[in-house]
């Protein structure tokens, strides 16, 4: 089993190796956290393709040793021409899940990372761009390993995917799927990259670089087209948090399910949580429950929230967040008959010699998003906007300039006694959940760090990989622990050891006294780096 790693000065955490790598090398020059995410993510870019990418939307929880935390919404909206009728014109009844038509929004990536390094700027952050990107440049142009993942998941996608315009050519070289260990190339991302370092990142929305991409929209026949790009800005906010009895807890903003992180974590400590054992078929079963209410607000309120009925802090009130936990039965199950949301994304969190901390959360959606790889770009695009429905007054009906809906969240927690927590996952439904299992075992039942994150996961609903919406079990929980919560009502499957399924997770903690603390998951290609 995996050990906590420990260090004194910096650390990252990353579900693939260079990328936890590029972000440490950045902290050993003297880099904040910020900029060392900034690495983390071109690299990860790179190496990760069929998880996160250019093309896809990120997320920033950034907590600072003292004041307020700062978030950045780096969602990209939908295009101006991306209309229900322009769908109906089509003889859709739905937004599609690949293709041209199902790239309808703006990817926000890479303008969140130009906010993040003007707030790495106001906090005492010096490295230049070409620095941040170097690593990722190098990547692309002279290959990296494919992962097992990757290998995976083209296996599994190729049949939908390869028809695709530009997928076949950069996932499929030669027209075979890849191999776990192969070389991987990506020259036209190489020169994508090196375009913005030399001519700054603001250039992939407003100049040479952003006419470049419009034209390639325009190639295969995507509704986003250049005034889309220029019109694009990031967001950054105050994110929501909850007091809970140990401190709090901070996580993202709507268009996201932050609130549901949230929600879960205080729903759990007012149905009395800490009464339980640890890994036992309580702990699991008041975990999903939680899950069912919080999902119930989800589904109810969350959407872009200018269109919001609810401020999102009030789907926080204790009054109502009591209420829902009185809800739950120890003894029986509730009806599960929530939508589940799928998707895949990378976390991964920093932590610098200061203590500026950094949740990141990086996604194209679906393994491989679109699957449209752009022709003179080799950006794969995000296919985020199929979250959109096409029934006017629907939650998530789309519209012009709306943001879609996200299940990415990234974490983090301010302790009483003086520890500072940045913690997340990949994977749909299951993103919260894994949180609620990751911050329960760490605070509330004091497992080691890297315990936490491997002991065996459950999962409600679907995720990355699955379409059933039964109650998931890793087979590590002892038998005993399936048939008990099947008796209280739940509809139970038994998934492998170690399962992809659940999702990525990782965390960093920092102590009182500046010590570092890592876990990565087994689950993916990760490592904890510290120095």
């Amino acid at each position: 089993m995996l050990q906590t790693i420990r260090s004194s000065h910096g650390m990252a955490v990353a579900p693939h190796a260079l990328a936890a790598q590029s972000a440490v090398a950045v902290l050993r020059e003297g880099g904040n956290a910020i900029e060392a995410m900034v690495a983390a993510a071109a690299t990860i870019a790179v190496a990760y393709p069929h998880m996160n990418g250019l093309g896809g939307d990120s997320f920033w929880l950034v907590v600072p040793p003292g004041g307020e935390p700062i978030a950045i919404d780096a969602c990209g909206p939908a295009a101006a021409a991306a209309s229900i009728d322009a769908y109906r014109a089509r003889g859709l009844e739905k937004v599609p899940t690949r293709g041209p038509l199902a790239m309808n929004t703006v990817a926000g990536t890479v303008g969140g990372w130009q906010q993040a390094l003007a707030l790495s700027s106001r906090l005492g952050g010096r490295l230049p761009l070409p620095r941040l990107l170097a690593d990722a440049i190098g990547y692309a142009g002279d290959g990296v390993p494919v992962t097992v993942s990757q290998a995976s998941a083209s296996a599994a996608k190729r049949a939908e995917l390869e028809p695709l315009p530009g997928f076949a050519d950069t996932f499929l070289p030669g027209g075979r799927l890849p191999e776990a260990g192969q070389r991987f190339r990506q020259p036209k991302l190489a020169r994508v990259l090196a375009q913005l370092s030399r001519d700054g990142l603001d250039s992939y929305y407003r100049g040479a670089l952003a006419r470049e991409i419009a034209a390639d929209f325009k190639a295969v026949g995507a509704l986003l087209a250049i005034e889309d790009l220029a019109c694009y800005r990031p967001r950054e906010c105050a994110p929501l948090s909850v007091d809970l009895q140990c401190g709090t807890v901070f996580n993202m903003v709507p268009p996201t399910q932050g609130v549901v992180s949230l929600a879960i974590l205080a729903i759990l400590e007012r149905a009395g949580i800490e009464r339980v054992a640890a890994d036992s078929a309580d702990h699991v079963h008041l975990c999903v429950e939680a899950t069912k209410q919080a999902f119930g607000l989800r589904d109810a309120y969350v959407t872009d929230p200018a269109e919001m009925a609810l401020d999102p802090a009030a789907l926080l009130a204790g009054g109502r967040l009591a209420a829902l936990a009185s809800a739950i039965s120890l003894a029986k199950a509730l009806p599960w008959g929530g939508e589940s949301k799928s998707g895949d994304t990378v976390w991964m969190g920093t932590v610098d010699r200061d203590g500026l901390a950094v949740s990141f959360i990086q996604s194209i959606y679906h393994e491989f998003g679109s699957g449209v790889v752009l022709p003179a770009t080799g950006i794969n695009w995000q296919n985020r906007g199929a979250s959109f429905r096409l029934e006017p007054g629907h939650l998530l009906a789309l519209k012009p300039y709306k943001k879609p809906f996200h299940t990415l969240n990234p974490a983090a927690a301010r302790l009483k006694d003086g520890r500072v927590m940045v913690y997340g996952t990949m994977g749909g439904d299951g993103q919260p959940q894994t949180q609620a299992a990751v911050f329960s075992r760490y605070v509330w039942f004091r497992q080691e760090l890297q315990q936490a994150v491997n002991a065996p996961r459950w999962l409600l609903g679907r995720t990355w990989g699955q379409a059933s919406d039964s109650l998931k079990l890793e087979s590590r929980f002892a038998a005993d622990i399936g048939e008990d919560l099947r008796g209280r009502g739940h509809e139970v499957e038994i998934l492998r050891d170690y399962d992809e399924t659940m999702g990525h997770a990782g965390a960093i903690v920092r102590d009182a006294d500046g010590m570092l603390q890592g876990a990565a998951d087994p689950r993916s290609d990760g490592v904890v780096a510290g120095y």
